[in-house]
C-alpha cells in the first residue's frame, strides 16, 4: 500500500473565486467579447423575424421575397464576422488567463518544500503538472468560449421573444424544469466523480513511475508479478472512474435531449391557439418558434460542454490545491533575519509514520565555520538529520534554529541563501552547461564558472566539452562522476554560509573524493559543513564527529578523542581500517 499522501484539492468556493479572479483581471478584452457576441446573436435573430413577416405578409397577398432574402443574407455574413471577430477575442482572452494561471502553477510547484512533494509522490504532481493542466488548457479553449456563445445567445433571444410577444416566451419554459432537476442531480454528483477520474490518473502515474524508476530492484527481487498486479489494480480503479462518470453523462444526456423537444411544441401548439384567437399576430408565432427552435442549439451546447467545464474544474480545483499547500514558515508570524549563523538543535525528535520515531531526542549545536562530520551505521538516522539542518523537514517536537531564528520560520529564498543540502541524487537539466551552472546565480561570469568548476576537479572536462555545449536530455550524457561534480559546482556557486553533504561524493572513487575533498576544503573555508558519509576519511578531517546509533548522538567529539575513547567511533575506525 502506497503511504505518499496527495496534494489537497482546492474546495468548490476557492475555486470558483480563483477562476472569477482570473477572467476579471482583463475586464477591457471580456466586455470587448460579450459585445462582439451579443451583436452576433442579435443578428441572428433578424432572419426569423424576417421570415415572420414573410408569413404574414404572404398570407396577406404580399411579400417582398428577393428583399427578405438579400436581407437575411447581409444579417448572415455580418453574423459571421462578428462571430469570427469574438471567437478570435475570446481565444486571446483564453491564453492570457491560461498563461497567468500556468505562471503562477509553476511558482506554486517551484515553492512547494520537498519533504511535501517526497510525500505526495512523484504520481500526483506529474499528473496535476501534465494532465491537469492540459485538460484545463482545452476547457479554456474551447469549452469557455462555446459556452460563453452559448449563454449570450440564450440571454438574446429570450430577450428578442419578451418583445415579439410576451405570451410567446412562456411556452418555452415548459423545458426548464426538466432541465434543472437533470442539471441539479447531474452537478451534485459530477464533481466528485471527475476528482475521483483525475486521482486515479495520478495513482496510474505513480505506480508506473515507481516500477520504471526502479526496474533494477524490481527484476533483482522477482516483483515483476506484484507490480502488475498494481498496475492492475490501478487501471481498474480507473475503469471504475470512468465508467461511473460516464454513467452520470447516460442518465443526463437523454433526458435534456427529451427537454428539448417540449418548448418547440409547446410554442407551436399554444402559439396556434393564441394566434386562432387574435392574441399575437401569425407573424410573432413564427418568428418565436423559430426562436425556440434556435435556442436548442446554444442550450445544447451548454449542456453538452457542461462535463468539459466539470472535468476543467475538478483540474483547477487539483491546480489551485498545490497553491493553499502550507509551505515553511505559511502559518509563522514574520520573522527577524539570523542573528549569527550557528545551527542549533533543541530535543528535536522526527518520525516519517506516526508513533516510530528515527530520531529521538537531538541535542546539537554547530558553531559557525565549523566543519562537522555525522558517522554511524546505515538505518541510524544520519541522512535525515541533515534533512532537518537543511530545512527540508520539520521536527516533530523540538527545533532547529540558525542564528536563534527556527528553519521552519524561513521562506524557502532566505533558507537557501542560509543553508544548502547535496546528496548523492543528482540531476542535469536540459540547456547548456553554462545554463546548469548559471541557475542559482545568473549573473556569474564564465571567470567564475571556470573557478567554480576547478574547485570541484570537473574544469578540464567542461571546458574541454564547452560551456555552451548541451546536455541532458537531448544533449550530451554526462557520466554519474561528472553528474556530480556539476551538482557541487552548482552548490559552490550559490554560496550559502552552511553546507549540508549527504554522500555528496559518493559517487566518486575513494581517490577522486579524496582530492575533490581537499581541493573544496580551501575554497569551503569560514562556511559551516555538515557531511554525512560512510568514509571516515571525512571524519579525520572534520573538527568533530557525531556518532549516530538508533536515532540519538552518542558519542560528539574530535576524531582523535573519540579514537581514545575506544567507544562505537573507535570500532567503526578501527573496521573501516580492516583491523578487526
Amino acid at each position: 500500500m502506497s503511504t505518499h499522501t496527495p496534494l489537497p484539492v482546492a474546495p468548490a468556493d476557492d475555486t470558483r473565486a480563483y477562476a472569477r479572479r482570473l477572467a476579471l483581471r482583463h475586464p477591457r478584452e471580456l466586455t470587448a467579447v460579450l459585445v462582439l457576441y451579443a451583436l452576433a446573436a442579435g443578428c441572428r435573430l433578424v432572419g426569423p423575424r424576417l421570415l415572420g413577416d414573410l408569413v404574414e405578409d404572404t398570407r396577406d397577398g404580399g411579400g417582398a421575397i428577393t428583399r427578405t432574402a438579400l436581407l437575411i443574407c447581409a444579417f448572415v455574413i455580418v453574423q459571421a464576422l462578428l462571430t469570427h471577430a469574438a471567437t478570435y477575442a475570446a481565444a486571446r482572452l483564453g491564453e492570457k488567463v491560461l498563461a497567468a494561471l500556468r505562471e503562477r502553477f509553476v511558482g506554486d510547484v517551484l515553492a512547494l518544500p520537498l519533504a511535501t512533494v517526497e510525500r505526495a509522490g512523484a504520481g500526483d504532481l506529474v499528473t496535476r503538472t501534465i494532465r491537469d493542466v492540459e485538460v484545463l488548457a482545452g476547457c479554456v479553449r474551447r469549452a469557455v468560449p462555446a459556452t460563453m456563445t452559448a449563454l449570450v445567445t440564450i440571454a438574446v433571444t429570450f430577450g428578442a421573444l419578451a418583445v415579439v410577444g410576451p405570451l410567446l416566451a412562456f411556452p418555452c419554459l415548459i423545458g426548464v424544469p426538466v432541465l434543472w432537476a437533470a442539471a441539479r442531480w447531474f452537478f451534485g454528483r459530477s464533481r466528485e466523480a471527475f476528482l475521483r477520474q483525475s486521482a486515479s490518473y495520478a495513482r496510474i502515474t505513480e505506480g508506473l513511475t515507481e516500477t520504471v524508476e526502479g526496474a533494477r530492484t524490481v527484476e533483482a527481487l522477482g516483483l515483476a508479478g506484484r507490480r502488475a498486479e498494481r498496475t492492475d489494480r490501478d487501471i481498474a480503479g480507473s475503469y471504475a472512474a470512468e465508467r461511473h462518470t460516464i454513467g452520470l453523462l447516460t442518465v443526463f444526456l437523454p433526458v435534456i435531449d427529451t427537454a428539448y423537444l417540449l418548448p418547440v411544441a409547446a410554442t407551436l401548439v399554444l402559439g396556434g391557439l393564441f394566434a386562432l384567437h387574435g392574441m399575437v399576430s401569425l407573424a410573432a408565432v413564427t418568428a418565436a418558434t423559430l426562436y425556440v427552435q434556435q435556442l436548442l442549439s446554444p442550450v445544447d451546447t451548454v449542456l453538452y460542454c457542461l462535463g468539459d467545464l466539470q472535468a476543467g474544474a475538478a483540474s483547477l480545483a487539483r491546480l489551485r490545491g498545490v497553491h493553499r499547500t502550507p509551505g515553511p514558515g505559511a502559518d509563522a508570524p514574520a520573522t527577524a533575519a539570523p542573528r549569527h549563523r550557528g545551527l542549533a538543535l533543541r530535543g528535536v525528535r522526527y518520525a516519517y509514520r506516526d508513533g516510530r520515531d528515527v530520531l529521538r531526542g537531538i541535542d546539537l549545536e554547530i558553531e559557525p565555520g565549523e566543519r562537522l562530520a555525522v558517522v554511524g551505521p546505515s538505518g541510524a538516522g544520519k541522512s535525515t538529520l541533515g534533512r532537518l539542518l537543511a530545512g527540508i523537514h520539520a521536527p516533530r517536537t523540538g527545533s532547529v534554529t540558525v542564528g536563534g531564528v527556527p528553519l521552519t520560520a524561513l521562506s524557502p529564498d532566505r533558507l537557501r541563501g542560509q543553508v544548502a543540502l547535496v546528496t548523492q541524487e543528482t540531476y542535469v537539466f536540459s540547456g547548456t552547461l553554462r545554463e546548469n551552472l548559471l541557475m542559482v546565480r545568473p549573473e556569474a561570469a564564465d571567470a567564475e564558472l571556470e573557478r567554480v568548476l576547478d574547485a570541484v576537479g570537473a574544469r578540464e572536462w567542461a571546458l574541454e566539452l564547452g560551456l555552451d555545449a548541451r546536455v541532458g536530455a537531448g544533449g550530451a550524457a554526462l557520466a554519474p562522476d561528472r553528474v556530480q561534480q556539476l551538482s557541487l559546482a552548482r552548490l559552490v556557486l550559490a554560496d550559502p554560509h552552511t553546507l549540508v553533504l549527504d554522500e555528496a561524493t559518493s559517487l566518486l572513487d575513494p581517490r577522486a573524493a579524496r582530492r575533490l575533498e581537499r581541493s573544496l576544503a580551501a575554497l569551503l573555508e569560514g562556511r559551516t559543513v555538515i557531511a554525512i558519509a560512510h568514509r571516515l576519511h571525512t571524519a579525520h578531517d572534520a573538527d568533530r564527529v557525531a556518532v549516530m546509533e538508533d536515532g540519538r548522538i552518542t558519542e560528539l567529539g574530535p576524531h582523535h578523542e573519540l579514537v581514545a575513547r575506544g567507544g562505537a567511533y573507535a570500532a567503526l575506525w578501527e573496521s573501516w581500517h580492516g583491523r578487526t
